[in-house]
């Protein structure tokens, strides 16, 4: 048994898809229009689907925002520098909500931002950042 995606319902497709690739550095793998039941289904992901757990964007056509509730909390991505990526998504736009940090009760450093519907989305610090490193940082899943 494989974990093999994440469905999040967005209200702009293209809008979304601006923030999970150009921010976020994914990938779109696949999409496609379901003109019959009036939506799309966009997958994006940072490798293959065969091989990796990918997200699923739904855009139900006409329907352009949703009550996101109190249950869902987010997805979490390992980033090898955490302070860089979140330079580079603020510098794009992006809104980071928590800046990175250890987390409160440990030493783990994360950060938050929040897509465009405002699904939260975890980073994660992976390995060391000393030194807070200038090379490019592109966000991977930590867990498929």
């Amino acid at each position: 048994m494989r974990l093999l995606h994440t469905m999040l319902r967005v209200g702009n497709l293209d809008r979304s898809l601006k923030f999970y690739c150009d921010l976020l550095g994914m990938q779109l793998l696949r999409k496609k229009d379901y003109p019959g039941g009036e939506f799309t289904l966009a997958f994006v992901g940072y490798g293959d689907e065969s091989d990796h757990t990918v997200l699923e964007l739904t855009y139900n056509w006409g329907v352009d925002s949703y009550d996101l509730g109190d249950a869902y909390g987010h997805i979490a991505l390992g980033v090898d520098d955490i302070y860089k990526t979140c330079e580079d998504i603020k510098a794009m736009g992006g809104q980071v909500v928590r800046e990175p940090g250890p987390m409160k009760h440990g030493s783990t450093v994360i950060a938050f931002v929040q897509d465009p519907d405002g699904y939260k989305v975890e980073l994660i610090q992976m390995g060391s950042s000393k030194g807070h490193s200038t090379s490019a940082a592109t966000p991977q899943v930590v867990a498929q």
